[in-house]
């Protein structure tokens, strides 16, 4: 099972907000300690009555920023909103991304969820299903081929062509992150790996793969072809703290974080992407330990 880490890419409750610097960093650091994959979030804000609102970086600058400061983990967007970029474009950046990576780009996609965002930079909120049906109906073919014709109510690409194409024949591998019945036939359809997130122990892990295996059958398509991923939280609370919920994040020792990443393993996961909080150099250190333990078990 591959293991990766998500980046603090976002502005934290405590107005804590990470720098390029630090973000390459932790990077460079996660490559070293073994990791397999980092990952940032595609947010625009975060707005919630009552709360300021808090910032992030434009992430798929950041993504192409360490693709050329990292050498050998994959690259992942968890998950890149169709909703904020034009689906044929989309699929251009995606291969000129896996060319500059040297084809370590995991497009992750999604329709997005949080509408104050949509409403403060523009985009429309509504259809989010039938628009990214749309998108990845545009981007699959794009990626796969080199070629979309499409002529859709919300996105057209007349005879688009992504040419050059990066390093991999048919394109990076589509990751579409969703629990929706529709976006799951979605997924069934055309993605070659599926996320759930947020868990901490696999206890709800059941329940959401069973409904993509029923939209599976609906296509008929075998579920095993489709790589199941989890995004997983762990957490350091400071001491004196209450306890993370256990079915929403992982805690304790090194070996007690460790069990819990082996339990995915023994359930099919192909990649667990872990989320720290606080997300910090430090709590990096920690789980580093964490994948030592695990992949020691391993051996």
């Amino acid at each position: 099972m591959k293991i990766g880490m998500a980046l603090p890419i976002a502005e934290d409750d405590a107005g804590r907000m990470a720098g390029y610097a630090e973000m390459r960093a932790m990077a460079l650091r996660a490559e070293a300690a073994g990791f397999d994959s980092v990952w940032v979030y595609d947010h625009l804000l975060f707005r919630y009555p009552g709360k300021p609102t808090r910032g992030t970086w434009e992430a798929w600058t950041i993504l192409t920023a360490l693709a050329e400061a990292t050498e050998r983990v994959e690259l992942g967007t968890l998950v890149l909103c169709t909703g904020f970029r034009n689906p044929a474009l989309l699929a251009k950046m995606a291969d000129a991304l896996d060319e500059v990576s040297g084809g370590r780009l995991i497009l992750g996609i999604g329709a997005g969820w949080h509408e104050p965002e949509y409403d403060a930079f523009g985009y429309p909120f509504d259809h989010r299903a039938s628009r990214f049906e749309e998108a990845i109906e545009i981007i699959h073919p794009l990626l796969r081929t080199g070629a979309a014709d499409r002529q859709g109510t919300y996105y057209q690409a007349k005879e688009a062509v992504s040419r050059p194409r990066g390093p991999r024949p048919d394109g990076p591998p589509i990751l579409v992150g969703t629990g929706g019945e529709r976006m799951l036939r979605l997924t069934a359809r055309y993605a070659d790996a599926w996320n759930t997130c947020w868990l901490g122990r696999p206890t709800l892990l059941a329940e959401r793969r069973a409904k993509l295996e029923a939209a599976c059958a609906e296509v008929g398509r075998d579920p095993a072809t489709i790589e199941v991923t989890v995004g997983v939280g762990v957490a350091y609370p400071e001491p004196g703290a209450d306890a993370p919920d256990p079915d929403r994040a992982l805690t304790g020792s090194a070996e007690e974080i460790a069990a819990g990443l082996r339990e995915y393993a023994a359930l099919g996961v192909g990649h667990v992407i872990c989320a720290c909080a606080p997300n910090t150099p430090a709590s990096l250190e920690r789980l580093a330990e964490a994948l030592t333990a695990y992949r020691a078990a391993e051996a």
